[in-house]
């Protein structure tokens, strides 16, 4: 199989205008061409006037050898991206690894585990997905927190209520992205995500494909236990002073004997992460970002962007990525970009208010929606490894405090909070966070010297994408959720630095950051697993 990459096409073009384009690159007669399927579809808007579509397509040809003896630039052998287990448990395997946490990296680790024959008990301390949507929806609507499932904890984790993105920037020369996608694929995903540059899900589509890999990792004799949070970490250290994992204890007292423990605990789990730190798992403080959320008309950003190709079903809801280094030392970018979606209130904390984004796979909804943030490193919140939590409480509480004490969360159109005063009334933008908004002055809400380089930003980001810093563009705070402030370090083998036996994973842990990165880490990790349970293998 060949793979030709950079096939450039017009907008809305014919379909058979890609065999031609393959038949003319390869420069054979058609008889010669046995198989064509495209491995990518993306879209080059540079010009505005005439976007190209840019594909990479893998064909099959009769005489493979004489093609590639010809060196053609673009045209070369396609990349193997099956997916290969590296362990199979044995008939009658007893000891059974544990997975604490279903969001994307935990269900990969446990579907993986599954796959191989080890049988994995995976701990949720929230609920199945339909629950935890309702009780979601319970903030949302009436302005009702449940602390243990929300936004942030349940099944299929915080990437369930998101954008669905399922791109990265990681490397992987194994193509496990590749397994990711297949697997969503298998759990009715649609095919195209196999395809498209930029894949997206959508809320909706996540929550029914969560429930079908669930179904798979139980029909391979997984276990599922949720509402089992857990409390406490048995360690065990020897006459030598080394450390071993033991055991588990649940909230409800329960004590569950295990050596192989994948913690997938997302980053939110605040209070693991203290027992973590208490019981000596070596924890230490990493960078991450706070900031606001803004909104605009998803037309405004259509327009910028694919100018009078705009609304073009081949290129759907346009998306952005910005990035400006301040003045004052700090760098602030857009992040998690959500076209066509919503602002949704994401706190996991009593008397605390967070902001994300979701899209539905339609993303048609009015307002584009992106956060735009700060990047603080841990000298910004000495005090520890876990000084990074309590700087997001701190303004994450500002921000409840700002909305009024009821969980709407704090606003401000974009020209007051550039000339520093409260907004008194809503503009052309109507925010689409629930329970609501209270118009405010968002300085209260970050450090000065976020705000500073947020107020800095705006106006760049008005040079490059027209309207931009229109003074009615909604923001509303805070984003503190960004990634984890901790990083449970691990070596080689994917064990914590100092208790082996428990193998610290995805976002949590401080190694991914998105839906695709934390299940490729998954995969690595359970391959870990596998191969430590099995040593011989």
């Amino acid at each position: 199989m060949l793979r030709l990459t950079e096939l450039k096409l017009p907008l809305g073009h014919p379909p058979e205008a890609l065999r031609a384009a393959v038949l003319e690159r390869l420069g054979v007669a058609d008889a010669e061409l046995i198989d064509l399927h495209v491995a990518r579809r993306a879209h080059d808007a540079r010009k505005k006037s005439a976007i190209l579509m840019v594909y990479s397509v893998d064909v099959a040809v009769r005489d493979e050898a004489a093609i590639l003896a010809r060196g053609l630039p673009r045209v070369g052998i396609a990349p193997d991206t099956a997916y290969r287990f590296v362990a199979r448990a044995p008939e009658g395997f007893t000891n059974r690894p544990v997975v604490i946490g279903t969001g994307p990296c935990g269900l990969f680790a446990g579907l993986i585990l599954a796959q191989m024959g080890f049988r994995p008990l995976i701990l949720d301390r929230g609920k199945v997905v339909r629950e935890r949507t309702k009780d979601t929806w319970g903030l949302w609507r009436r302005g009702e927190l449940n602390p243990e499932s929300n936004v942030q904890f349940g099944e299929g984790g915080a990437g369930t209520f998101s954008d669905g993105k399922l791109y990265s920037q990681i490397k992987d020369p194994r193509h496990l992205g590749r397994k990711v996608l297949t697997e969503f694929v298998t759990a009715g995903a649609p095919g195209e995500i196999l395809t498209e540059a930029h894949p997206h899900i959508g809320t909706f589509r996540l929550v029914t494909m969560v429930e079908s890999l669930r179904a798979q990792i139980e029909a391979l004799g997984g276990e599922y236990r949720f509402g089992a949070r857990v409390d406490d970490f048995e360690i065990e250290t020897t006459a030598g002073g080394e450390r071993r994992l033991r055991a588990l204890v649940l909230a409800d007292g329960e004590r569950i004997a295990a050596d192989h423990v994948v913690l997938a605990i997302g980053h939110s789990a605040r209070d693991t992460f203290q027992v973590l730190h208490d019981r000596g798992v070596h924890i230490e403080a990493k960078p991450f970002s706070i900031g606001f959320r803004i909104e605009h008309p998803q037309s405004l950003i259509d327009r910028a962007r694919f100018g009078p190709c705009a609304g073009h079903p081949d290129l759907g809801a346009a998306d952005y990525a910005l990035s400006h280094h301040a003045a004052n030392g700090r760098t602030v970018y857009s992040f998690c970009m959500c076209p066509g979606g919503t602002v949704v209130a994401a706190t996991s904390e009593v008397g605390q208010v967070v902001t994300n984004g979701m899209s539905q796979y339609s993303r048609n909804e009015r307002n584009a929606n992106s956060g735009i943030v700060v990047g603080i490193m841990p000298d910004d919140y000495p005090g520890g490894p876990l000084a990074g939590v309590a700087l997001q409480r701190q303004w994450e509480k500002a921000a409840f405090a700002a909305g009024g004490g009821t969980y709407a969360a704090p606003g401000q159109k974009l020209g007051d909070f550039l000339a520093g005063r409260p907004s008194a009334e809503f503009g052309a933008v109507s925010p689409s966070y629930k329970p609501g908004v209270h118009l405010t002055d968002l300085a209260r809400c970050l450090p000065d010297y976020a705000i500073a380089a947020i107020r800095e930003a705006l106006p760049v980001f008005g040079r490059q994408i027209p309207g931009y810093d229109h003074p009615d563009a909604m923001l509303t705070g805070v984003e503190t959720r960004t990634s984890s402030p901790i990083r449970i370090r691990r070596d080689a083998t994917y064990q914590s630095l100092n208790t082996p036996g428990l193998y610290p994973a995805g976002e949590g842990a401080g190694y991914a950051g998105g839906i695709l990165s934390a299940a490729v880490d998954g995969i690595k990790v359970a391959e870990a697993v596998a191969l430590d349970m099995l040593p011989n293998s």
